[in-house]
């Protein structure tokens, strides 16, 4: 693994890190206000990456994408991560899921989300099934040539922006080693299909104006043309083409994370008490020594895991690894660093307090911590026989 950057990499660092500051930190404030970015001034985001020719960079250049490699992608989502979530939404991401697409779906569904002609959203989880996937109670039947879908999903994250979502139904039940378990399936829904109702979910702590909805389908009607991939075959897409978000979240929380400790570096040299710099101080150099040591250790650990896959290698524990730790490492980091400033932490004139407050949601979606010590835990017990 060569641990120096290429000069197209470097580009991407440089390049986002450079409209991270000069396009997003200034729409932050507005944004934390509001509790909302107004349509208007997401359109001009967007327009503004597809201008740089950084849109869709993990969709496949065959698709008009930036097929960008996942270490390249990591690195991009690592620069992101140092702005609002609700302002980076904008710099079109589309699920890489799509790339499954077959036929008409490809000109309906990828090739606009990956042009930014359309939004997605991904809608797996429900009230009663979180990280039980094949939990889900939301169903579709087949009815001739369509099929009918009844059920609710929420905590479906920028679903108030999206033209379509990709929604995870159940489809029936079959036999497997250990029980009978439901057969999920995958469908491209669109807005405005009747049947399909997109509310307002819950106001939550985390993330202001990145919204979390609530899907709601009462016999909504979709054709057979609208399922991606086979029947039964979506636990098996979300596996193939969603692991990788982990390592999203992973690199997002290390952009986060630097920007919090670059904060309480450049404080911890300009405040002074008892006559000297609070840096001179052991109890905030030490906590200083600390935060970088476990952003660097988050670090190598996301871009190892993106090397991994690179490589073609299985990368499972790599990535549950990098999740976790790096989740796990953002809330110890902006904790420390919101104490290094002390009461002006706590204050919404500096972007801390919302740092920290972001953090705690790392810990949950896309796999709780929990979750990911299972992974962990299962691949290295199971070639023991565990």
């Amino acid at each position: 693994m060569d641990f120096g950057l290429s000069q197209e990499q470097q580009l991407v660092v440089d390049t986002v890190r450079r409209f991270v500051e000069d396009e997003l930190y200034p729409l932050e404030a507005e944004v934390e206000r509001r509790g909302f970015v107004p349509r208007e001034l997401g359109r001009e985001i967007q327009r503004k990456v597809i201008a740089l020719g950084f849109y869709a960079p993990n969709i496949p250049q065959e698709f008009g994408g930036g097929g960008l490699d996942h270490l390249g992608f990591t690195l991009l989502e690592r620069e992101l991560g140092r702005a609002a979530m609700a302002l980076t939404v904008w710099w079109g991401r589309p699920s890489n899921i799509l790339c499954a697409c077959e036929g008409e779906q490809r000109e309906r569904y990828l090739l606009p989300a990956t042009r930014g002609d359309k939004i997605d959203a991904l809608a797996m989880t429900e009230p009663g099934a979180g990280s039980d996937v094949r939990g889900m109670s939301c169903t579709a039947r087949q009815a001739g040539g369509d099929w009918v879908i009844n059920g609710t999903k929420h905590f479906i994250s920028h679903a108030d922006i999206a033209d379509f979502v990709i929604l995870f139904a159940a489809t029936g039940e079959e036999e497997t080693r250990s029980g009978r378990k439901k057969r999920i399936s995958c469908f491209l829904v669109d807005r405005g299909t009747p049947g399909f109702e997109i509310r307002p979910g819950y106001n939550a702590v985390s993330h202001r104006g990145y919204h979390n909805c609530i899907l709601s389908f009462s016999d909504c009607r979709v054709p057979a043309s609208q399922m991606l991939g086979g029947e039964g075959e979506g636990f098996a897409l979300a596996n193939a083409w969603l692991h990788a978000t982990r390592l999203t979240v992973a690199a997002m929380c290390v952009g986060r994370a630097r920007r919090a400790f670059d904060l309480a570096l450049r404080y911890a040299v300009e405040r002074r008490q008892f006559g000297q710099q609070i840096g001179k101080f052991q109890g905030v150099s030490f906590k200083l020594a600390d935060m970088s040591t476990e952003i660097d250790a988050a670090d190598y650990l996301t871009l190892a895991a993106a090397w991994q896959l690179d490589q073609g290698r299985k990368a499972d524990r790599p990535i549950a690894e990098a999740k976790l730790f790096a989740s796990e490492m953002l809330a110890r980091v902006t904790d420390a660093a919101l104490q290094i400033y002390g009461g002006m932490g706590l204050m919404e004139d500096l972007p801390l307090e919302r740092l920290w407050r972001d953090a705690r949601v790392e810990r949950i979606w896309e796999g709780t911590s929990e979750i990911q010590r299972h992974i962990i835990s299962r691949d290295l017990l199971r070639p023991l026989g565990g």
